[in-house]
Formats: C-alpha cells, sequence, structure tokens
C-alpha cells in the first residue's frame, strides 16, 4: 500500500531543535515536488516548506530562517530541521506532495514547552 511515514516529532524546550523526516513511495517522490504541513489544535491545516525534485526550497514566513527542509533521493526521504523552536511551533507535522495526494500519512507531533 503506498503511504507516507513521518517520524522524529517529540517534546522539545523552546530555543531547540528537532529533525523530522518522511518516507515517501518513489514513484511520488522522484517526480513531485515535497512539502511539510503543519497542523495545531483548533487551527486549519497549513503549508510550512516545500521542495522540488532539483531542490529549490520555499518556507512559510512564519519558518523563514529557523526551519530547512531537503531531500534524499537516495532514501526517497524528505526532512524536515526545525531550529530555535518556539511554543507556536506546536503542532502534528505531515509530509506530502504539491498537488496534495489523495491520501495522508499519520503525522508525527511536536510539542514546543515554553
Amino acid at each position: 500500500q503506498v503511504q507516507l511515514v513521518e517520524s522524529g516529532g517529540g517534546l522539545v524546550q523552546a530555543g531547540g531543535s528537532l529533525r523530522l523526516s518522511c518516507a515517501a513511495p518513489r514513484s511520488i517522490f522522484s517526480i513531485r515536488t515535497m512539502a511539510w504541513y503543519r497542523q495545531a489544535p483548533g487551527k486549519q491545516r497549513e503549508w510550512v516548506a516545500s521542495i522540488i525534485p532539483i531542490g529549490n526550497p520555499n518556507y512559510a514566513d512564519s519558518v523563514k530562517g529557523r526551519f530547512t527542509i531537503s531531500r534524499d533521493s537516495a532514501k526517497n526521504t524528505v526532512y524536515l530541521q526545525m531550529n530555535t523552536l518556539k511554543p507556536e511551533d506546536t503542532a502534528v507535522y505531515y509530509c506530502n506532495s504539491i498537488p496534495i495526494l489523495n491520501y495522508w500519512g499519520q503525522g508525527t507531533q511536536v510539542t514546543v514547552s515554553s
């Protein structure tokens, strides 16, 4: 079954760092822009960052300068390095592509304490 598998979340203090990983099917990863999204409690899911197959990244203003998205073609994996985390970064983080696929992974919880 085709799926997206996110990992790497956890509980961290404000100012700390986490690295998220997402393994994707090769058929999707090799040709699509990959992206990270997040959904905080009571809020809509929002786009965080994306990266095209050749590696040009884009970021939401709220994470620019703190988060770095990257992709490893050999592992069909996309990463999100998150530094200088803030309590407002607390959310479930999901990876997907652009355009969005018709399914989502389970996500990974990121909780930033103040």
